[in-house]
């Protein structure tokens, strides 16, 4: 399934890529260490997973959480033993309860079907699924377990062409990507009413509104896009369409370097990440009026491909994301308002090079969902409680 792990695999080689020169905000200095406490974390799955891998699948075989609400329901997708992609809801007393869009794909070992990838505090999901011609379309499911399915006018209809939803807000707006005739990729929001725009910066040639996180109430929108010379931007717009390019202070030019706009919450602020001229991944925090804070988990690596990325940043500017240590694992962190930082490893997470904790998004609690990955290379997913 191409959409569910696009995102990963660009924002992933974006980051190999960014070589910056940053200038850290005074700031981040005055971060405070790690710190453990006793925070819950629960391991979940969903009760039909898969529990092996298969190059098919690979590295989301398995349960895949991507989003939580304020209400504590977690959306995301699993594969089953056919590797047949399952849209699944958790309820806050850790239900999990299947689902599939109408007119996704079931065929074994195909990797089509289902994928949730956000929840708004109605328990409205949004999605995509793809077809038995391998087309993605985009979903939003109600409550009472009707669904709308959707494409963006432009959408191309070829295979790996379409439409997926990413994003939904409270009242109901969707926002996401479609893949075009030519294949180029370019954004677009949804009204509440079925209304869909397509997004495009200026000068962009690949448009991409992050996940899970990335559109808020008001109706404002995050996510970057490439340029010609193959610069990425971050970049944000506004309800009436307006668009203004982030870029975090020293994000480099060239050669897929640049900046990934990850969230942004309820007052306009965004997270996300950069890397500087050795390779070495920093997050940072915008405010709305523009100002830049850089900060760094401060158990992570300092070498190239080592690092701190930040993916989802809550009403009360507590920031989760994911950080690289020194042996090349990844661990998951929660940045509290206060600047204190907390380590996030699921107990079954793999402790070798390229394994360990994935956190997705946090909540107004505060609370983090993400998935982990095992030693046989299976993902789970998780709940931390702080």
């Amino acid at each position: 399934m191409k959409f569910r792990t696009i995102t990963l695999i660009f924002s992933l080689c974006a980051l190999a890529a960014l070589t910056t020169s940053v200038r850290l905000s005074a700031q981040q200095e005055q971060d405070q260490p790690s710190y453990s406490h006793h925070a819950k974390l629960i391991e979940f799955d969903a009760p039909d997973a898969g529990t092996v891998s298969s190059p098919v699948c690979a590295p989301l075989c398995g349960t895949t959480a991507y989003a939580n609400n304020d209400l504590g329901e977690i959306v995301g997708s699993y594969t089953d033993t056919n590797i047949v992609p399952h849209g699944f809801v958790r309820t806050p007393d850790g239900h999990v309860l299947s689902f599939n869009a109408p007119g996704a794909g079931l065929g074994a070992g195909l990797d089509e079907g289902t994928v949730a990838y956000s929840i708004n505090d109605l328990g409205v999901i949004a999605g995509q699924f793809q077809d038995p011609n391998l087309i993605f379309h985009g979903f939003v499911r109600f409550p009472d377990g009707s669904f709308a399915t959707f494409e963006a006018p432009d959408a191309g209809s070829g295979e790996y062409q379409g439409t997926s939803a990413f994003n939904i807000n409270l009242e109901g707006a969707t926002a996401g990507i479609y893949v075009d005739a030519s294949n180029v990729v370019h954004g677009f929001v949804r009204s509440p009413q079925g209304k869909i725009t397509s997004i495009d910066p200026s000068g962009s040639i690949l448009t991409y509104p992050c996940e899970e996180t990335c559109l808020n109430q008001a109706g404002a929108i995050a996510g970057y896009y490439l340029d010609a010379s193959n610069t990425i931007h971050g970049f944000l717009r506004e309800p009436n369409g307006e668009i203004t390019t982030v870029d975090a202070p020293g994000a480099g030019t060239g050669g897929y370097l640049g900046t990934i706009a990850g969230s942004i919450n309820q007052e306009g602020t965004i997270t996300g990440y950069f890397a500087d001229s050795n390779n070495v991944f920093h997050s940072f925090v915008r405010t709305r009026d523009g100002r830049f804070t850089a900060f760094n988990d401060p158990s992570a690596g300092t070498e190239a491909d080592q690092g701190t990325a930040a993916f989802s940043i809550n009403l009360l500017g507590a920031v989760t994301g994911e950080f690289v240590d020194t042996n090349y694992v990844y661990h998951g962190f929660s940045r509290s308002p206060l600047r204190t930082f907390a380590t996030i490893d699921a107990p079954d997470a793999c402790t070798a090079s390229g394994c360990g904790t994935r956190p997705s998004t946090n909540n107004l609690q505060g609370a983090v969902t993400g998935w982990y990955i095992d030693a046989n290379l299976v993902a789970h997913g998780f709940l931390w409680n702080p």
